[in-house]
């Protein structure tokens, strides 16, 4: 299965190396809206997967990926005992092709940032960090259940920066219940004070099976309106562009060089390989595939010698193209419609013409040539933009019959 999962088209443009990430499942607690697969476990249960998450990158040695830039992501992988992270990222170097310059990311809570942490992340190879902060005010803070204070997220960005970090990254919620346009700028500005290289900025959504999705259930709870929601993201635009960040993907800003290397991957069709329960890959040609996402069955299909692939697709070239679209209308970059006609043959000028002057009209895209890409308006819908435009698959030109003349 490996093999037909990663073939030569994963490593054929040599400038754009893989992007591997590693999932640590592991919380001290859950938080309240958190949807992704996280567990509570002690050191037995993180011992068995440090040894099968390393089984697993064995299954992809020599399969010709080579990463420049190692995600570890949660979970909170900054919960990890510093010798098994050591063990992990060694172990990860042994059994891959880890270029020698690759970026290594570390997601941390605020709580975990200590002067012991933050020279062992670094000596570790980390350079960049991102802190789930959340929230800079107590009262949502609680609410979010986060189990740190306002004042430690702002101690533990001075300690990163003071630790040398390249890039330090905040992660922050906005649309909880209640939430004002005065308080949530005042966050916006605060993070930008303390110094942070990049932020992303989340809407709270509530997910089913969830506490706050039970909460919804039984109608203890909702989402913040569409509008108010709309204008609080408006806000990050104008407060964090005053202050010198680009807002360069739907959620996620930026002082200039300090885009997340390895995020990009994600929006651009670079291959990627995750590792760990519910972890997504994608082969940089048509295949993706996703991990178990229970820790248990992961564990167990390793243990067995078996790849932990819970599903997998391959993608159409129309399909492939609406992807490329949808992506590209999330980043500041935008799409060129002529290329994506070209690498994908699919119509998508002619067929969107009129579309794209009523967008391009009401301020929601700016076009150059061929180059569309969302303004920050029209980031704030942009999976309308997608479905706003249409992808029509074109014939392939018939190849003439040539009826060789044999008359004498």
């Amino acid at each position: 299965m490996m093999a037909t999962m990663l073939g030569n088209e994963v490593h054929g443009d040599t400038s754009t190396r893989a992007g591997l990430y590693v999932h640590v499942p592991f919380c001290s607690s859950i938080c309240p809206y958190c949807d992704f697969s996280v567990t509570l476990a002690g050191e037995p249960r993180r011992a068995q997967w440090e040894r099968s998450l390393l089984d697993e990158a064995a299954m992809y040695a020599g399969h010709g990926l080579e990463f420049d830039t190692v995600y570890f992501g949660g979970g909170t992988p900054s919960a990890l005992k510093i010798d098994r992270l050591a063990r992990v990222v060694n172990g990860l170097t042994q059994r891959l092709q880890i270029h020698s310059d690759a970026r290594f990311f570390i997601e941390v809570n605020p709580e975990d940032v200590k002067p012991e942490s933050t020279r062992a992340w670094r000596s570790l190879g980390f350079s960049s960090v991102s802190v789930g902060v959340q929230a800079l005010d107590d009262p949502a803070l609680e609410f979010l259940g986060r189990r740190h204070t306002a004042d430690q997220a702002r101690r533990s960005v001075t300690d990163l920066l003071g630790a040398g970090f390249d890039n330090v990254s905040l992660d922050l919620i906005f649309g909880l219940p209640g939430q004002t346009r005065s308080g949530w700028s005042g966050q916006l500005r605060e993070a930008a004070r303390l110094g942070a290289h990049h932020l992303s900025c989340y809407q709270l959504t509530i997910h089913r099976g969830t506490i706050f999705g039970k909460r919804k259930e039984a109608g203890l709870m909702g989402e913040m309106g569409e509008w108010p929601q709309a204008e609080l993201y408006r806000l990050i635009h104008e407060v964090l562009g005053t202050a010198g960040f680009e807002g360069y993907e739907v959620s996620n800003f930026a002082l200039p060089g300090h885009r997340s290397a390895h995020n990009m991957k994600y929006w651009t069709g670079v291959p990627y390989l995750g590792l760990g329960p519910g972890a997504h890959s994608f082969d940089g040609a048509a295949k993706r595939w996703w991990n178990r996402r229970k820790v248990r069955l992961w564990q167990r299909d390793i243990e067995r010698g078996c790849c932990p692939v819970e599903g997998e697709e391959t993608l159409t070239e129309r399909q492939r193209a609406l992807e490329t679209l949808m992506l590209g209308l999330r980043t500041a970059d935008g799409v060129d419609l002529a290329s994506l006609e070209k690498r994908f043959l699919v119509d998508v000028i002619r067929s969107n013409a009129v579309t794209i002057s009523d967008l391009e009209a009401e301020g929601l895209i700016s076009r150059r040539g061929d180059l569309i890409a969302p303004t920050p308006a029209g980031m704030a819908v942009a999976d309308a933009l997608v479905r706003a435009i249409l992808i029509e698959e074109v014939e392939p030109e018939p190849v003439p019959v040539i009826v060789p003349d044999v008359r004498g």
